[in-house]
């Protein structure tokens, strides 16, 4: 049975101020990412980042708390995209974890910008496999976006916040993204969107065996 994931919220008009932050913002990814894939992410001050961008560090502080952040935005859009439909899911009778599945093929389905997404993914995570500091980073920002989501569905759910189901649903639906961000990342090739979607969806095919599996 497919999930619904319908949302109660209607999306606006972006405002001209919120489209111009949306492509500073994204002028700021773009070349944070280029210069720290040529230079190394300690290569590149900040002073220099905001000097290629033509901002100033007023203004990158207004969208990223840190270089270990804007080097991490990619999958970071992908993550709080999840994170705010989680307070617009029609749950229903559908098992919860089939509703999370779903709902970040939805997630990653909008990260879909014709290439410049899975280009910026790619170049993310292999900074952050040598880089410590972006590492540490991504870390902890799982770890609060894992609890804000957990919360979530607590209380849409009107669980007890002892009760564990919504934690190790929303773990499993993370540790299936990074197994197939692995398979992904590992293909030789360009890198596609479409091909992303294919890992997620076959991990996601693969959960119920591996919850039963054995050397029998």
């Amino acid at each position: 049975m497919a999930a619904d994931i319908s949302s109660t919220s209607v999306p606006g008009t972006l405002s001209l101020r919120e489209r111009k932050k949306l492509r500073t913002r994204a002028a700021l990814v773009d070349t944070a990412l280029a210069l720290f894939t040529e230079r190394g992410f300690d290569g590149v001050t900040l002073d220099e980042l905001c000097e290629a961008v033509e901002v100033s560090k007023r203004t990158f502080f207004r969208n990223f708390a840190s270089k270990e952040q804007v080097a991490s935005a990619p999958l970071e859009a992908l993550w709080n995209g999840l994170r705010d439909d989680v307070e617009h899911l029609a749950f229903g009778h559908v098992p919860v974890l089939e509703v999370l599945q779903e709902a970040l093929l939805v997630a990653l389905a909008r990260m879909d910008d014709g290439g410049a997404w899975v280009t910026h993914v790619r170049r993310s995570r292999e900074l952050a496999e040598r880089t410590p500091s972006i590492a540490a980073y991504g870390l902890q920002y799982c770890d609060d976006t894992s609890a804000a989501i957990e919360e979530a569905l607590q209380r849409r759910l009107g669980l007890d916040p002892a009760d564990p189901r919504p934690r190790l649903a929303l773990d499993l639906v993370v540790a299936s993204f990074h197994a197939a961000l692995r398979a992904w990342t590992a293909k030789p090739g360009a890198p596609t969107h479409a091909g992303l979607a294919a890992e997620l969806r076959s991990v996601f095919a693969a959960l119920p065996g591996a919850l039963t599996f054995s050397m029998a």
